[in-house]
């Protein structure tokens, strides 16, 4: 990865996947600005506790302050996003669509839709790479392992939220406000105490200078150069980034895909998200896609 550029980060989301992300981003030596729903002096304090170092602000001086732009709210709020502020702007798609969370929707539901496509289309002044979407909240904490030798602090960053509402258990890889349904990331590979290090504590050790596996790894899907530049901060966040092609390369990383809630490392995650084509949901996903664009 190239020499670290210092950025101004703006997240649209406050709830567990961006202030998250707004720890993982301040420990990485980034400017941080979160935006909520409305009045951020209404998150002022939890950003304070929950993301320190960061900044709330609307959601306006967020896309318009910011260098990169991370959406991290729920994908049935899209028409909240101040499209024209970021025009010229990339912007990183971390968000699922959950009938729970967003009620019911013909068009994100079905099995021939991609939403960062959708978003990109609401969005035509910015470049949109989607990624951080496939990974649940506790993971994105817990598995961060920063390069030795980067000058980032520790494995994860921020305060230990397992007492707060921002670290509750459930799936978390909706890239939303809140808990929503899917599978249970929360783990780590399912280890058996006694057994073999978990994936968090081979994060943990990196700390202390123990590097004996490889990171977890981020899938992204987006246009050249973009791609490259998400990469790179997907690098600074903690993980390795694997770049999978265009932005319609997305619909693998969606729930019900194999990869959607994967904590694995790259070389593994490639191997799952190339096996797309021969699953269950693979097929239905192409089929309806191709089915589409006969259309």
């Amino acid at each position: 990865m190239s020499e670290r550029i210092h950025r101004t980060i703006g997240i649209l989301g406050a709830g567990k996947v961006g202030t998250v992300l707004a720890r993982l981003a301040v420990a990485a030596g980034h400017d941080v600005l979160i935006a909520g729903s409305g009045d951020p002096g209404k998150i002022k304090l939890i950003v304070q506790i929950l993301a320190p170092g960061a900044r709330a602000v609307t959601a306006r001086e967020a896309a318009e302050q910011a260098d990169i732009v991370i959406l991290a709210l729920p994908l049935g709020k899209y028409a909240s996003i101040p499209a024209d502020a970021l025009d010229g702007k990339l912007v990183i798609d971390a968000m699922n669509y959950w009938w729970e969370t967003d009620g019911e929707n013909e068009e994100f539901s079905d099995p021939s839709a991609s939403t960062s496509e959708f978003i990109q289309e609401k969005l035509p002044g910015a470049t949109v790479v989607k990624a951080l979407n496939h990974m649940g909240y506790h993971d994105l904490e817990d598995l961060a392992r920063p390069r030795q030798g980067s000058g980032v602090d520790g494995a994860t960053a921020g305060p230990d939220t397992s007492g707060t509402d921002g670290a509750t258990a459930g799936a978390g890889t909706s890239g939303t406000d809140g808990a929503t349904a899917g599978a249970d990331t929360s783990g780590t590979d399912g280890v058996a105490a006694g057994a073999a290090p978990t994936r968090a504590e081979g994060a943990r050790a990196t700390a202390t200078g123990q590097d004996t596996e490889p990171r977890a790894a981020i899938a992204i899907a987006g246009p050249s150069p973009h791609a490259e530049i998400v990469a790179e901060f997907i690098d600074e966040l903690g993980f390795d980034p694997l770049v999978i092609g265009p932005l319609a390369e997305g619909v693998r990383l969606q729930p019900y895909a194999e990869a959607f809630g994967a904590n694995i490392d790259a070389v593994a995650l490639r191997a799952m998200i190339d096996h797309f084509p021969e699953t269950d949901r693979g097929r239905l996903v192409l089929a309806a896609r191709g089915a589409t664009a006969e259309g």
